[in-house]
């Protein structure tokens, strides 16, 4: 018999009673050879395995040598130094970092990453649900276990991401009901007994995010043209103690001397959503004496007022905390007397509104910032309104005179 070819896979029956199999699958580092071993009882076991690991070779599946990750090493390697900002938005970063922290360490963070499979998933997923989870932050999990390994895939420290084949629970979108006309009217009526009462003319008029409003400075607004530009969103504060002694405080944010660990503001959601929008009338009428009633609480406030140049912000001009204003979103719901509904649904309500105007979908992509025209189908929604308006068209059609 010849001698081998450099590279070729050798198999050889071992003095220890074993059968012997290396594949060379690469180059190392260090230039030298990256030949793999496998071995087991028969000779038939060893040539299965060293075909498979051949295959897997020249489909460049073959995982990088050294010792594995372990889950818990790796996530924390892909939010410290692959997904943290700027790569990604800070909103976006801190809910994978919830995930991971919260559910994906403290559940399956001891398993090496080459040796996980889909039935330890499985096995988190029915466990949050079991303990309380919505389908909503599983599935919140899921997506972020799932981007974490295609990275480590992609990287060749695994072969195959276990996560496709794992199934979530079904997630099912809640079908969210608009406010009607008659109800918008309500919440305006009601907004003007209180402070920063065209923030929610601004919602319900022009579908502004929470973050996109709260983020608009006076600079953003042109009241001469009648214009508004939507540049940057606010930012829920997070914030770290910063007390030498011990302050007592649990929460980080109770702090006397806290620090802020993250930016006020951010980029628009997507290059889309940095955008254009023209006022109405009304709505210029109403940011206008809303500076002019800013410009007396200034005076008011003397010392204690923190020039900030926010359209929407505290008695003293500090920025709105977003948990303040959807606190402040819940107290207008109860006083309007209107459905109680999430501080979100003010957008699928502009959206709506858009579509009972018949303004053209291009035209509303770039009024609402979507980057593409599936979020028409998801936020304008048919209306009581409009099922009743057809069904009356369709009964003159067919059973009203020829």
């Amino acid at each position: 018999m010849g001698r081998r070819s450099n590279g070729e896979s050798t198999i050889y029956h071992g003095s220890d009673g074993y059968w012997h199999g290396r594949v060379t699958v690469g180059v190392k580092d260090n230039g030298k050879p990256d030949r793999r071993h496998v071995q087991a009882k028969t000779r038939p076991e060893v040539v299965d395995k060293v075909r498979k690991l051949e295959q897997e070779r020249d489909a460049g599946k073959v995982r990088k040598t050294g010792k594995a990750w372990t889950v818990e090493k790796w996530l924390t390697h892909w939010l410290e130094n692959i997904v943290a900002p700027p790569a990604i938005s800070e909103n976006a970063f801190s809910a994978y970092e919830v995930a991971v922290r919260v559910h994906l360490i403290p559940g399956i963070g001891k398993h090496r990453i080459d040796k996980l499979e889909p039935e330890h998933l499985e096995k988190l997923y029915r466990k949050m649900m079991n303990e309380g989870a919505k389908p909503g932050r599983v599935h919140q999990v899921h997506r972020t276990i799932r981007a974490a390994l295609n990275i480590a895939v992609r990287r060749t420290h695994i072969t195959e991401n276990p996560v496709i084949l794992a199934r979530a629970p079904k997630l099912e979108e809640l079908e969210v009901e608009p406010y009607t006309v008659d109800e918008v009217k309500r919440l305006l009526e009601a907004a003007q007994d209180r402070r920063n009462s065209a923030r929610w003319a601004i919602a319900l008029a022009l579908g502004l995010r929470q973050g996109e409003a709260l983020g608009l400075r006076w600079s953003d607004v042109d009241l001469e043209t009648g214009a508004l530009s939507v540049r940057r969103s606010r930012l829920r504060p997070k914030w770290k103690h910063g007390c030498t002694d011990p302050c007592g405080r649990k929460f980080s944010g109770h702090c006397p001397d806290r620090i802020a660990t993250r930016p006020e503001t951010a980029g628009t959601k997507s290059k889309a959503g940095t955008r254009g929008i023209g006022l109405p009338d009304e709505l210029m009428a109403l940011l206008t004496l809303h500076k002019t009633i800013q410009d007396r609480e200034r005076k008011t406030a003397g010392q204690l007022w923190t020039e900030s140049g926010y359209v929407f912000i505290t008695p003293t001009g500090a920025a709105l905390n977003p948990r303040t204003d959807w606190t402040e979103w819940k107290r207008l719901v109860d006083v309007a007397k209107v459905p109680d509904g999430r501080l979100h649904d003010a957008r699928h309500t502009a959206a709506t509104v858009l579509l009972l105007l018949g303004i053209p979908e291009r035209t509303v992509m770039g009024i609402m910032g979507w980057s593409n025209t599936a979020m028409a189908t998801r936020y304008q929604h048919i209306t009581t309104a409009i099922k009743r308006d057809v069904s009356e068209r369709v009964g003159t059609l067919l059973w009203g005179p020829s």
